[in-house]
């Protein structure tokens, strides 16, 4: 296995550990981004834009871009999506339950889990605390709750018919003792350092705590938590950097993570809100652009969204187009689908091969079978807000929506390489 993959994979590694919500993921990629000597911009402050790296934050979303220093009110944007959200569980209101002995959560279900891949794991809370006087704080807990399954012995049928019922039976367990006289909220504002009972609100998920693990015969393979969709934070992530560092590109390179995809993206923080739209139009602002400049630079810029994808499985190979089979560590996936579930034409498709040619990597084409039902990404979403022309992309991965995904270990590399091909043209 190349070095290279193995230290990108790693890094992979360290980010998904450090971003167990989307919050954290957003303060694990500023914390790089100024490291890297990008300026920080707060959306109730003016602003004064130079060439060179930016970032500002919407709540569990970020957008970072580098400005060349030949952009004009025209130039137009290579915009690389992607989202920050994982299938979860989240936090109810009146969080502390129990019954017979035991300390329970309450938590509603977030996106679409699998949830049967869920029990027997020792999980964590994490995500954003908001104070009474206003401010807000990260939390996360260390290894703190588990979905334990009922034995076989009490459910003999159960390897023939698992059923989970969502109220039910997705109650963690955290404890013993009496509900009346605990407060997981507390666990939570300890590892924050801050009183619970300064708690006005917050935004807390349960995420898996064990760290992501390379394997398989030939180290081939990579197991982790969150692959969707942080393996596509982090690539465009990584390639911004380094394009920060080295690109001379004509146009702004933008990076953009949205928050909520897998619930549907209709906050203030996903692709379907204003974030994108009112980030655009304030550095065109400051570029001079007016209306026609602004509709010039939107003809002239492209998106990329970085969503992953699946792989074929071996034991339902039924499943999957009969043509079409993409397999883990044979490269990105190039995502397709008649009724624009996916964005991509013919154009970017085009695109995607010479960015794919020009960064020495290979390439699958994904479709789905048509007895199945196809997902959807940003990208329709992006591309119908701006009318910016978009092309959906993704690594290939297996068990998608568990709480351990996998992945080839050579794919996450390749995909920043194309993303950094793509932030140079």
């Amino acid at each position: 296995m190349p070095s290279a993959a193995i230290k990108h994979i790693n890094d992979l590694a360290a980010f998904v550990a450090a971003s167990p919500s989307s919050f954290h993921a957003v303060a694990e990629a500023a914390r790089r981004l100024d490291a890297a000597g990008f300026s920080a911009h707060a959306e109730d402050a003016a602003w004064e834009l130079s060439a060179g790296g930016h970032y500002v934050i919407r709540d569990g979303a970020i957008i970072a871009w580098v400005q060349p220093a030949t952009a004009t009110a025209s130039t137009g944007f290579h915009i690389l999506g992607s989202h920050t959200d994982s299938p979860s569980f989240k936090l109810k209101p009146k969080p502390t339950t129990g019954a017979h002995g035991w300390l329970q959560a309450g938590v509603e279900v977030y996106g679409g889990p699998l949830l049967n891949s869920w029990l027997d794991r020792e999980l964590l809370l994490a995500g954003r605390l908001a104070m009474k006087d206003g401010h807000t704080v990260l939390a996360r807990t260390g290894a703190l709750l588990r979905f334990p399954q009922l034995a076989i012995h009490l459910d003999r049928a159960v390897n023939e018919s698992l059923t989970l019922d969502k109220q039910t039976h997705m109650n963690p367990v955290w404890g013993i003792g009496n509900p009346a006289e605990a407060d997981v909220l507390a666990v939570l504002a300890e590892s924050a350092g801050v009183d619970a009972a300064q708690i006005g609100g917050y935004d807390v998920v349960v995420a898996d705590t064990q760290a992501g693990e390379i394997f398989g015969g030939s180290n081939e393979f990579f197991a982790s938590g969150r692959l969707d969709n942080l393996s596509s934070v982090h690539a465009s992530l990584v390639a911004l950097i380094e394009h920060a560092a080295t690109g001379t590109g004509e146009h702004i390179a933008l990076l953009a993570a949205f928050d909520h995809e897998e619930i549907g993206s209709s906050s203030r923080s996903g692709a379907c809100g204003p974030f994108l739209q009112d980030m655009l139009e304030r550095i065109g602002h400051h570029l001079g652009a007016d209306t026609q400049d602004r509709n010039r630079a939107y003809a002239n810029s492209f998106c990329v969204s970085a969503d992953a994808g699946h792989s074929v499985h071996p034991n339902y190979a039924g499943r999957h187009d009969p043509a079409n089979r993409p397999l883990l560590g044979a490269g990105p996936l190039l995502k397709i689908n008649a009724n624009q579930r996916y964005a991509t034409d013919g154009i970017g498709a085009a695109l995607f091969a010479r960015l794919c040619e020009q960064a020495q990597v290979p390439y699958q084409e994904f479709v789905s079978n048509n007895q199945m039902p196809c997902g959807s990404t940003i990208g329709p979403l992006t591309a119908t807000r701006l009318g910016i022309r978009t092309v959906d992309v993704g690594i290939p991965l297996l068990s998608m929506h568990s709480a351990r995904e996998m992945c080839g270990v050579e794919d996450p590399l390749r995909l920043a390489k194309i993303s950094a091909a793509f932030f140079a043209a």
